[in-house]
C-alpha cells in the first residue's frame, strides 16, 4: 500500500485526528511595530529573554539553512552560543556538510521557533568564521567529554556504526587524558544579519510579522534599520 494512504488511514482512526483538521488558536501576545525594538538584535534579546524565563524547552536551539553548490537547501539544528551587535555565533566542525556548503557560499538564514510563546524569529544574512581565539576559548569551557567528541566524531561522514564513534573517544581519550586542545577543524561561525524578521502568533491567522532590513547609508556613523510589517 502507498505510504501516503497508510499515513492518511492512520490519522483518520478512532485515536488520531485528520492532519489536515490539526489546528491551534494563537492568543497569547501581540507585536506592534510602535512598541518594538528600533534595532532588531536589541528585539531579539527581549524575546530570547523571555524565552529562557518562560522555562520553554531549549529556548537556545536554532534551526540553520544553508545551500550547496548543487542549490539545494539543507537544513539542521545547532545551539546559539553568543550574541552581540557583531551577530550571532554557533559552534561546529567546519568539515561537515554545513561547514562545507558555507565555504561555498556564505550566506545562510537562521530560525528560532518557541511554541510556547507562539513565537517565531528568522535571520538572515552572510557568515564568516570567528577569530580562534573565540574558538579556543569557548572549545576550553566545554565538558571534557564534548571536547573529546569534537575530536572522535567525523560529523557528516558515513561510518560502519557506533562503534567507530566509541573507538575513537577512547583512542582521543587515552590521547589527550584531560587537556584535549582544539581540533582544527573545529570552531566557530557568526552570522552577520541584514535581515530579521519576527512572527507573533494571533488570532484567526491574522499574525503579527515585523522585518527588518539593513540599510546602507554612506552618510551613517551605524547600523539603520528599516522596520516594516508584513502580511501574515
Amino acid at each position: 500500500m502507498n505510504c501516503w494512504v497508510d499515513i492518511y488511514t492512520l490519522s483518520m482512526s478512532d485515536t488520531h485526528k485528520p492532519i489536515a483538521d490539526l489546528r491551534k488558536s494563537y492568543e497569547r501576545a501581540e507585536m506592534d511595530e510602535k512598541a518594538s525594538a528600533a534595532n532588531p538584535m536589541k528585539q531579539f534579546e527581549q524575546w530570547l529573554e523571555e524565552a529562557i524565563a518562560a522555562e520553554v524547552p531549549e529556548p537556545n536551539a536554532m534551526t540553520l539553512a544553508t545551500v550547496g553548490s548543487d542549490m539545494r537547501p539543507s537544513t539542521r539544528v545547532v545551539l546559539i552560543k553568543g550574541f552581540d551587535e557583531r551577530g550571532i555565533v554557533w559552534y561546529t566542525n567546519y568539515a561537515s556538510r554545513k561547514g562545507q556548503e558555507l565555504a561555498g557560499n556564505p550566506f545562510a538564514a537562521l530560525q528560532f521557533h518557541w511554541v510556547e510563546l507562539e513565537r517565531t524569529v528568522r535571520i538572515e544574512g552572510i557568515v564568516e568564521k570567528v577569530s580562534d581565539a573565540e574558538s579556543d576559548a569557548y572549545f576550553h569551557s566545554r565538558p571534557l567529554d564534548s571536547r573529546i567528541g569534537a575530536w572522535a566524531s567525523p560529523q557528516s561522514e558515513v561510518i560502519s556504526g557506533r562503534s567507530v564513534l566509541v573507538a575513537n573517544a577512547a583512542m582521543y581519550g587515552a590521547k589527550f587524558l584531560l587537556q584535549p586542545p582544539r581540533p582544527p577543524h573545529w570552531g566557530g561561525y557568526r552570522l552577520k544579519p541584514d535581515n530579521w524578521q519576527f512572527w507573533q502568533g494571533r488570532k484567526s491567522r491574522l499574525h503579527d510579522r515585523l522585518r527588518y532590513t539593513l540599510q546602507t547609508n554612506a552618510a551613517s556613523t551605524g547600523d539603520e534599520w528599516l522596520r516594516e510589517r508584513l502580511a501574515p
